[in-house]
């Protein structure tokens, strides 16, 4: 069973997310901020991180480049969530170090491509 770090502030999208892909088979850990985020992506060893991108303390920009610069968690695929999706922000994320980027509302079949993708999963 693959375990998601699902990063995001909003209590109504992290409900709804978290119990879907729980009923799709995975295991849900839960960060409420960016620091959380940083700090469980080295305690839980998940092996995807879903990251918002607008949160609170330290956004997802810039949790996502620390994860990505610590040699521990670095090679945790991340993929950007965001509901404010303009030109560039896709982009941004990549350039953050995001290995992918979807928009909220989550489209669900959409995210667990993207999550087999990157897991190397069908």
């Amino acid at each position: 069973m693959s375990k998601i770090l699902l990063v995001e502030d909003n209590e109504m999208n992290r409900d709804m997310l978290s119990r879907r892909l729980d009923r799709k088979g995975f295991e849900v850990v839960i960060a409420v901020d960016g620091q959380a985020g940083i700090d469980m992506a080295s305690s839980c060893n998940p092996d995807i991180i879903l990251m918002d991108l607008s949160l609170p303390i330290i956004d997802g920009w810039e949790a996502t480049r620390q994860i990505k610069a610590n040699p521990d968690t670095q090679s945790i695929p991340i993929i950007a969530l965001t509901a404010h999706a303009m030109a560039g922000d896709e982009q941004k994320a990549l350039e953050a170090g995001c290995d992918d980027y979807d928009t909220k509302p989550v489209n669900l079949k959409r995210l667990l491509e993207k999550i087999g993708n990157l897991l190397g999963s069908p």
